[in-house]
């Protein structure tokens, strides 16, 4: 049977879109900057131990945040089989793929850290760490990796709550979790009585003792809103693992694209690395703002899909491009009015001349941004996995090239960004193009 409320909320949608998208976007938005916030926290607290701290922060982070959004997978098909299930009013079906995905992300994550951790050199060195920023970035993966099991339960669960428009509960624990890592890095970074001083390892620990305050919470919040099933069927879980290897493929070009953008920017030098880190930091931060609006269309349009109100669908789709669309013009604005205070709180005086050209293109991008995010979210609400799959790849393999001539040639550190542009334009037309008016087998193509 169908959750009252959960049936409540699509009603609102009907009756007042505008207002409804923004009512389930705003906790979403907050928790999804939580993060950022802290990690650009974290990279002023770094900034001040200097500028090969900074530059080891920004290869540890490329490393992790990249294989965490391979994980992704997981809690975007969780979302979106929750969201349908609840749709066609199948609680058991929600219940069954949230355990499935709990039990996969575990094992996965035990292997990965088993495997990552005495190879966090070699890793770290692919990404153009050397010396200092190799031995600093080394220590940074090996103490994020004790966390990972329980950033892998965090994306789960976020994914279920928001599957059944429980947009609140991840907030208060996104908020739990960086709270926790804020307080910890002045402790551990810096040391404190006696705790000694433990610098960019500081900050790798901090992160991790905090997510697994955050996985506790989760857990006991997924037992009380939907319960976990005592036995998976090999069967089901197979049928999983086939919906999430689109979104793993997809999910793993783009996260190589970003690996390789940061180890073509790592190896022009310290002051490279450095200003790529600080950007990269500012661009999650805003990719997180648009992904609000894109994790608000995948619940709406999943509930929809699974109901079988594809018109209601297509209208999510409409209202939530529009909000996109708008909130990345305003990222835009920000950013470049913002740049002198970006440059006096962030960037180190031996690193503000290569700094400015690329910060100028990644402030340009925000509008592209905002309708390659949204279109993935409508995508993934559809299950339309198998495009996002094709699309991704395609932009990537561009992307690539891209980047390994800017990396044969004489190009600055402004070309990586551009050509990182070109990569999110690509996804952005593509996107549309699927959704309005439609090309190939879209679903959304006869749909008013």
């Amino acid at each position: 049977m169908k959750s009252s409320a959960f049936a409540a909320q699509n009603n609102r949608f009907l009756r007042q879109p505008h207002r409804t998208v923004l009512f389930l976007s705003m906790p979403i938005l907050l928790s999804l900057i939580a993060e950022p916030v802290t990690g650009l926290i974290d990279t002023g607290f770094v900034a001040q131990l200097g500028t090969e701290p900074l530059a080891a922060l920004a290869v540890g982070i490329g490393v992790l945040s990249s294989i965490f959004w391979i994980f992704g997978f997981l809690g975007i098909a969780t979302q979106t089989e929750v969201a349908q299930a609840f749709g066609r009013g199948d609680r058991e079906g929600a219940i069954k793929a949230v355990s499935l995905a709990l039990m996969l992300g575990l094992l996965l994550s035990l292997l990965l850290s088993g495997a990552l951790i005495p190879g966090a050199t070699a890793v770290a060195s692919l990404l153009g760490g050397q010396d200092e920023i190799l031995v600093l970035a080394t220590n940074y993966i090996q103490l994020r990796l004790i966390g990972a099991p329980a950033v892998i339960v965090t994306i789960v669960g976020f994914g279920a709550l928001r599957g059944i428009q429980d947009m609140k509960t991840p907030l208060w624990i996104a908020l739990l979790i960086n709270i926790t890592n804020i307080a910890l890095d002045v402790i551990l970074i810096f040391g404190w009585s006696f705790i000694p001083a433990m610098g960019v390892g500081g900050a790798a620990l901090a992160s991790s003792i905090s997510q697994w305050l955050g996985a506790s919470w989760m857990i006991v919040e997924l037992r009380r809103r939907l319960g976990l099933a005592r036995a998976i069927n090999l069967r089901d879980g197979l049928r999983f693992l086939r919906v999430g290897r689109d979104l793993f493929i997809r999910t793993g070009s783009l996260t190589l694209f970003m690996l390789v953008a940061t180890r073509v920017a790592s190896q022009m030098g310290p002051e490279a690395g450095a200003a790529h880190q600080i950007i990269r930091q500012v661009w999650f931060f805003t990719a997180l703002v648009l992904e609000a609006f894109a994790t608000t269309a995948q619940s709406l349009i999943g509930y929809f899909f699974g109901s079988d109100q594809r018109r209601e669908a297509k209208r999510v789709a409409f209202t939530t491009t529009a909000w996109s669309l708008g909130t990345g013009i305003g990222l835009m604005t920000v950013m470049l009015l913002s740049t002198p205070v970006v440059s006096n709180m962030l960037v180190p005086a031996d690193t503000m001349a290569v700094f400015t050209g690329a910060w100028l293109v990644a402030s340009l991008s925000q509008p592209l941004n905002a309708l390659a995010f949204i279109t993935d979210g409508i995508h993934w609400g559809a299950s339309d996995y198998a495009f996002l799959r094709n699309a991704m790849l395609m932009a990537t393999i561009c992307g690539l090239i891209g980047l390994q001539l800017v990396a044969e040639g004489a190009a600055d550190f402004t070309a990586v960004w551009i050509v990182t542009v070109i990569w999110i334009g690509m996804r952005a037309l593509w996107g549309m193009l699927r959704v309005f008016p439609g090309f190939g087998n879209s679903p959304f193509r006869f749909q008013a």
